[in-house]
């Protein structure tokens, strides 16, 4: 009798795992990308798509399979991380974009007045994306959603002007330097990820400047092995939400855009950028050494996000220039 209670027990804890295991692989799956038509409101007001952008990118994290992830404490989802990082990295694009409408695209010049639902609805994004009681990410996140909508529905309304969404080249600028230095940090964690000796440069292209405390002339920068696959789901998630951001914003920006000659350059940026959302067919990602053998997923991945990043310096160029 004993015997047979042992082996119900065993039985039952592998068939719990088991089922533990089919729900994590179920909750991994990525989401589907947001397409531009999602996004774009029937009476195409200015300012509705990029606004949708940043609603549909957190409602999506938020009602995906299994939910947020990244700040449960029971399992399977306490034991995952891939999809947790590819959630940060989601949320993280969400943040600098809802900075810059708050700070400059809702703005008419400097000494304008904020608008009250963009100035609340950026703070609640903030929240640590791991907290899960007071205040709960979740929750936070949502009243989040909850003023952009009500922000959205304020821009389309004719009779409410104090709402206000500048489709200017400047403010198109002030975007793209937030996803400048997003892509940019991303680019170089993935690249570490077979470890490199750099040279600081931080100082470069001034000799009257200072930083400070010493630093090395030259360090070993390698991302720790257990890490990696965090790194890459992490920008992942952010290149999935930045190609929801960058499709609305060549919607919102059209006529910046066509004067500038330069939709052509934000499309090729949205190329680059649907080339890191490519299915990952190894059930792990690998590292192997830049031209060895085995592939090293990272160093592809940041190929892709530096060339998006280049072609993003590019348009830049066009949008300052006269």
């Amino acid at each position: 009798m004993a015997a047979l209670n042992r082996t119900w027990i065993v039985s039952g804890l592998v068939g719990l795992l088991l089922l533990n295991w089919l729900i994590a692989v179920w909750w991994s799956f990525e989401p589907e990308q947001i397409g531009v038509n999602r996004l774009r409101g029937e009476a195409r007001v200015t300012g509705y798509a990029t606004t949708s952008a940043a609603i549909e990118v957190m409602a999506t994290l938020l009602d995906k399979p299994g939910g947020f992830l990244s700040n449960d404490k029971m399992p399977p989802s306490v034991l995952m991380d891939n999809m947790p990082a590819f959630e940060f990295g989601a949320l993280e694009q969400v943040r600098d974009l809802t900075l810059v409408m708050r700070k400059d695209l809702s703005r008419s010049q400097s000494q304008s007045t904020e608008d009250p639902d963009l100035a609340k609805a950026q703070p609640k994004f903030n929240i640590d994306h791991r907290s899960w009681m007071i205040p709960r990410a979740e929750s936070e996140y949502r009243a989040g959603i909850e003023a952009l909508k009500s922000y959205r529905t304020r821009i389309s309304d004719p009779t409410q002007p104090s709402a206000q969404f500048y489709v200017r080249a400047d403010n198109l600028v002030a975007v793209l330097d937030q996803v400048e230095k997003r892509l940019g940090s991303l680019s170089q964690r993935l690249s570490a990820s077979v470890g490199q000796a750099r040279l600081n440069t931080d100082l470069a292209g001034d000799t009257s400047a200072s930083a400070s405390t010493m630093t090395v002339s030259e360090q070993e920068v390698k991302t720790s092995w257990w890490k990696i696959d965090d790194v890459f789901h992490e920008a992942r998630g952010s290149c999935w939400a930045l190609l929801a951001i960058m499709n609305a914003v060549e919607s919102d920006f059209a006529p910046v855009l066509e004067k500038k000659n330069a939709t052509v350059s934000l499309q090729q940026i949205i190329r680059e950028l649907e080339a890191t959302q490519e299915t990952v067919w190894s059930p792990m990602v690998l590292n192997g050494s830049g031209f060895g053998l085995v592939a090293n997923h990272s160093l592809v991945m940041a190929n892709y996000i530096s060339r998006a990043n280049a072609a993003l310096i590019d348009l830049k160029q066009l949008l300052t220039q006269g």
